[in-house]
Parts: C-alpha cells; sequence; structure tokens
C-alpha cells in the first residue's frame, strides 16, 4: 500500500470509499430510477409549495426569524435541507455498510454542513444586517481574523471560546480540594467536604484521556462536583498527565493497572471503605477493564459499585466513527505515533470538531468571520478547547485491540500483563448511564454495552458533554428510565418512563441503595501535595 508520509489518515481509503459509493449507484439501474423519481415528486412539491410558509424547523443554524418569514430565504432554506436529505437517502440507500460505507457518509456530510447558506454572507440575513449595520467592516476584520488563525498554523477556527474567560483553579475547576497522590499518569484529587456527615462509601471519577477531567468541575453552578460534595458525599478524581514523548509506551494495560487501579487502592487506603466509581467515555471503558481485572485476581469487592457515563464496551456499532476504524487509516497513524510518540490533542480536536461540524466549526465560522464577534465566554468550550494529549502505545493498543478487533465482547478476549480479563467476571453492582443525543458514543450502543455488563441502565437527554453536565437547578433535559430489559433499545424506549430535569438525584439515589446507609463524619484531607485541580490538569 503506498502512503503519503505526514497524514495520520489514509487519502487512498478516502478515495475507495467514494468510490465504491459512486459504484453502488451506478450497478442498480432500476433502484437509482425510483430514486429519481421520488426526487423529482420531492422537487414538485417544493416548488408548488413555495410560498406558503411551513412550520419551522427545528435547526439552530436557522434561528434568525427571516429563514421562516422571508420568502426568499425561506426557498434558499428549504431547497438546501431537501437537497441535504436527499443525498444523505442516497448514500443510505447504495452506499453499503462497514468503515467504506461510514467514510463515504462523512465525507458527504462535511460537504452538506459547508455549503449551507447559513455560512455565506450574501445568503445569511444575519449577516447581511450585520454589513448594512457596519458598512461591511465585519468582513474585513473577519478576513483578518482568518489570516491570524491560519498563521497560528492551527488551522481556521482557532478559538471558539474566549480563552481569557476563565481561569483554572479560580473561576473554572475551582472547587477546593487538594491533590493528595500521584505518579507518572494521574494525580489523585480529594475535595474539601462542605457538610458536617458524609455517606460511608466515596465516590471515584475517573475520566477521559481526551480532554482534562473538570468538565464535571465547570463554573460552580454546573459542576457536578460541587453538587455531589454539597450533597455529603466524598469525591476523589483522578486527573491524567498531559502525557508527552516519554510517555510513549505507556498502553492502555498501563492506565488500567497504574491508573485506575492504583487510584481505587489510594482510595481505599483514604477512607478504609471501598469506593463507588463513576466514569465518562473512555474512562468507563478503563474501568470496565479494571473491574474485571480486580475480578480474575479475587478482589472483586474492591469497588462498590461502578456508574459508567457514555461509556462503550462493545464496539460492534460506532455508526460514522467507524469511518476512522480502518485499516488504512490505523496504518498511517500508527506511523505518525511512532515518529511523534503521541497523537497531539490539536489533531484530536479536529476530528471531535469534524463530527460536530455545524456547532464546533461552522457556528464559530460565522460568528469570527462574517459577523465580526468575539468568542464567547463558555465553561464547556474552554474545557473543550484544553485538550490533552493521548500516548502512543495506549493509541495503538485501543485502536487495534479495543475498537478494531472488539475484544472486550469476547469472554478473556483482551488482557491486561498477560491475564486475561472477562467483563462478564465483574460482581460489583453497575449502572450505565447513556445520552439520547449523543454522537460519540450512540446510546442504543450504550445500551448494548449495558446488556453485555448486565447493568442498570438509564437514558439521560442532550448529547455527549452537554448531556453528562445536567445540575438540577437547571431543570433541562429530562431523563427516562425502564424496570423492563427488552432486547432492543428501541424497545426498552418505546416502553420507559420520561422524568423532567437531571438525571443526577436518580443516580444518587441508585447509590443509596447499593450501599450500607452508614454516615461518618466528614473526611478531613490529609496529607495535600497541592491545591486542586492541581499541576496535570493546568500543564501543557
Amino acid at each position: 500500500m503506498t502512503k503519503v508520509s505526514g497524514l495520520p489518515f489514509d487519502p487512498f481509503a478516502l478515495a475507495r470509499a467514494t468510490g465504491e459509493s459512486i459504484a453502488g449507484l451506478a450497478a442498480r439501474p432500476a433502484d437509482l430510477l425510483d430514486v429519481q423519481l421520488a426526487s423529482a415528486k420531492q422537487w414538485g412539491d417544493y416548488w408548488s409549495s413555495l410560498m406558503t410558509p411551513g412550520e419551522k424547523v427545528r435547526d439552530r443554524r436557522f434561528a434568525s426569524p427571516e429563514w421562516q418569514d422571508d420568502p426568499y430565504f425561506r426557498a434558499v432554506r428549504d431547497a438546501y435541507l431537501l437537497a441535504s436529505e436527499q443525498l444523505r437517502g442516497a448514500i443510505g440507500q447504495f452506499g453499503g455498510d462497514g468503515s467504506n460505507a461510514a467514510m463515504a457518509r462523512v465525507l458527504l456530510d462535511q460537504y452538506i454542513n459547508a455549503v449551507s447558506p447559513t455560512n455565506f454572507a450574501g445568503t445569511n440575513p444575519a449577516v447581511i444586517a450585520r454589513v448594512k449595520e457596519t458598512g461591511g467592516k465585519n468582513l474585513v476584520n473577519g478576513f483578518l481574523h482568518l489570516i491570524e488563525d491560519i498563521a497560528s498554523g492551527k488551522g481556521i477556527v482557532k478559538r471558539r471560546s474566549d480563552p481569557d474567560a476563565f481561569v483554572k483553579g479560580e473561576t473554572i475547576a475551582a472547587t477546593p480540594g487538594e491533590v493528595v497522590f500521584q505518579n507518572a499518569l494521574f494525580q489523585l484529587i480529594q475535595y474539601t467536604p462542605t457538610t458536617a456527615k458524609v455517606a460511608a462509601e466515596p465516590l471515584l471519577y475517573v475520566p477521559p484521556l481526551v480532554n482534562r477531567f473538570y468538565m464535571i468541575d465547570l463554573v460552580p453552578r454546573s459542576s457536578l462536583i460541587k453538587w455531589l460534595v454539597d450533597q455529603g458525599q466524598t469525591v476523589f478524581v483522578v486527573s491524567w498527565v498531559n502525557p508527552t514523548a516519554e510517555h510513549r509506551d505507556k498502553s492502555v494495560e498501563d492506565y488500567v493497572v497504574d491508573g485506575v487501579i492504583t487510584a481505587i487502592e489510594q482510595v481505599r487506603e483514604r477512607t478504609g471503605t471501598a469506593p463507588d466509581l463513576f466514569a465518562f467515555c473512555l474512562g468507563g471503558t478503563l474501568v470496565a477493564i479494571a473491574l474485571a481485572r480486580l475480578a480474575a485476581n479475587g478482589r472483586g469487592n474492591e469497588a462498590n459499585s461502578a456508574t459508567l457515563i457514555g461509556t462503550m464496551v462493545d464496539f460492534s456499532d460506532m455508526r460514522d466513527w467507524s469511518a476512522f476504524v480502518h485499516e488504512g487509516h490505523l496504518s498511517m497513524l500508527e506511523d505518525r505515533l511512532e515518529r511523534q510518540g503521541y497523537i497531539d490533542s490539536v489533531e484530536l480536536q479536529r476530528l471531535f470538531a469534524a463530527m460536530r461540524a455545524n456547532d464546533l466549526i461552522w457556528s464559530s465560522v460565522v460568528q469570527h468571520y462574517l459577523l465580526d464577534q468575539p468568542a464567547p465566554a463558555s465553561d464547556l468550550l474552554y474545557w473543550f478547547e484544553d485538550g490533552a494529549r493521548i500516548p502512543a502505545a495506549f493509541m495503538t493498543s485501543y485502536n487495534r485491540q479495543l475498537l478494531l478487533e472488539n475484544r472486550l465482547r469476547e469472554p478473556a478476549g483482551f488482557a491486561v500483563r498477560g491475564e486475561p480479563v472477562d467483563l462478564a467476571a465483574i460482581t460489583a453492582p453497575l449502572l450505565v448511564v447513556a445520552l439520547k443525543e449523543d454522537h460519540v458514543s450512540a446510546w442504543e450502543a450504550v445500551y448494548g454495552g449495558a446488556e453485555l455488563l448486565g447493568a442498570d441502565f438509564i437514558l439521560g437527554g442532550s448529547g455527549h458533554n452537554a448531556g453528562v453536565i445536567n445540575p438540577p437547578a437547571a431543570n433541562k433535559h429530562g431523563y427516562w428510565t425502564n424496570d423492563t430489559r427488552p432486547d432492543s433499545a428501541g424497545a426498552w424506549l418505546d416502553g420507559a418512563t420520561r422524568h423532567d430535569g437531571s438525571w443526577w438525584p436518580h443516580w444518587v439515589g441508585w447509590l443509596g441503595a447499593h450501599r450500607s446507609g452508614k454516615q461518618v463524619a466528614a473526611r478531613r484531607i490529609e496529607g495535600g501535595i497541592e491545591p486542586a485541580p492541581g499541576s496535570y490538569a493546568k500543564a501543557d
């Protein structure tokens, strides 16, 4: 296979995927004719209803009232949305299955998102109004912003949020606490109690590697850590190191043993009690492996329970993310990892942003380059921009053994330092929380993983990140519960009960049902190394 040096992906694989989709169209002329006839009817309906306003579309890009009230902008909007729907439908029908089909869908989505009329000055009513207001200065200044961002070497949309709006340890990640342990992979933070009594069982949070831990400790009003502490919980958090080339040989196994299991041991030593773990995304995958490893060693009682949020352990259904789990891409990425020793946070951010291009790329293009408006002071976007690197060995073992080969699904399919582990051997009570609009871990796939683990299950509203940060005071998003466990996710949702507000109190209730019910005097922090959020969270 010919390789293009310096790229973390295989451009020839993308070309082949596109070719296969086109070939799929040509190979089924009768079906293609049916699609064309249906398309012609849809365009006829479009023209016949052009002057009749329909229902307002639920798409944040078209929030300005002109998109609904002005016949010209409404026609532009509806033509774009219809063409987009038809293109996606054709790829879905003729593009096939597997990684190549996913690549074709991802490429098509990038094109469709890029050509949205909201992204162009002449077809965006908000930009036209801004041009009239400023005499066109917004476009001049926006062009200067574009040149500045390109010159930075980080590409367009360098800043999605105001980089000076928050200070770690002061206005964000500011819940009081102390680093009480550290090794080469992580710092362990214990948070200062705010109640006289606390639950006997402590909580231990394990984040993913791609971003810093403080997604659950944003500004105080939305901080899950602060809320838990105020609820009388003893909270410990793993803060991963931002790895350099020196960490290149640290694999998934190292993060499980020297990371998660070591953190469990430290919490047990400090509290005398098995902790309730909770984890997000990849952090939850590491927790599941760690619990299976402890069970294999006869230490299954070292965790009282575990809650896995937006976590996949069965990777057979990765939706469009399967586009990146392809032999060509993995081989190219491994060449890059070998030279660099890690995957850089900027590359990871670009990947995640591309999968949410309208929210994380094009909205910023419009705001920064067309409207000449400053980046917002968003705590969640500030956290998203504060990415972290991942070591080469971890990335390789994770991509190959977990994503591509899906070894966790098989009994003893994955080994930790030579010892096979089996998720079915986990004895601790498990709760899986999925998010209904999750673009990273599709909730139906997370439900399948809960079935594999034999875990309890609830479904929260909103997306991968925003659905986690759902303080009860905001009364947003809602969540679903169902006491039955049907085989399919769709059947589960059909029989589920929707509840208003946050899933956080429901989760704490679930924890209480699996705890001793005892309370102890609030635990003082002893042997503190430095204040939270710690130097690992602050390091570049």
